[in-house]
């Protein structure tokens, strides 16, 4: 059973400088629409309110509220920290603007009452964890103010201050979590099952 979506903020993280991607990777299309939009259409149904965090003015065009980051300059961990700063809900659906095949049925899974009791829930395959695709508590807040003070910029450092609970995602969903860094990457999401 899934946790009741009015007390969920969706909070896309497009602030990263896509310098591997040569532009901005929110804004690229893929089957016809762009990552931020296919983003979005995911997260909407399962959210009672959506906000972007990113620096660029162009990101207005989708309709959604966007917030500049607090910090500058300091990666995702500043990123989230922006989003958590400006929710009002103690959950909060968490993306990077880089994961275009990413489905509202896969994201419900981090959403699952059985989780309530984690304050990070995130996915994984095998060891490798996916901190741009998860749920954090308002709590995280705090936490993340103290580590941005210390000079940290991962979001995996908050997991040693917090309950996290990483799912292991099987086969079916794994086209879903593929991050688009690079034109090549681009180029090969062309061919994952797409529907």
């Amino acid at each position: 059973m899934e946790q009741n979506r009015k007390h969920i903020t969706g909070i896309i993280l497009a602030g990263g400088k896509s310098s591997r991607m040569g532009t901005d990777k929110g804004l690229l299309k893929f089957k016809k629409f762009s990552f931020i939009e296919h983003i979005i259409m995911a997260m909407k149904p399962l959210v009672n309110h959506l906000v972007i965090i990113s620096d660029n003015p162009r990101y207005d065009e989708f309709g959604i509220e966007r917030v500049e980051d607090i910090i500058k300059g300091k990666g995702p961990l500043a990123g989230l920290y922006t989003g958590l700063n400006y929710s009002k809900t103690d959950l909060n659906l968490v993306l990077s603007c880089d994961v275009p095949l990413v489905k509202s049925e896969l994201l419900t899974t981090l959403i699952q009452k059985k989780y309530s009791n984690a304050d990070i829930v995130q996915f994984k395959t095998g060891n490798h964890t996916f901190p741009l695709i998860a749920t954090y508590r308002k709590n995280c807040e705090k936490t993340c103010i103290r580590l941005l003070e210390k000079g940290e910029k991962r979001l995996m450092a908050l997991q040693k201050y917090h309950k996290t609970f990483s799912i292991e995602i099987s086969d079916k969903f794994k086209p879903q979590i593929i991050n688009v860094n690079t034109p090549d990457e681009l180029k090969t999401i062309d061919h994952e099952p797409y529907n």
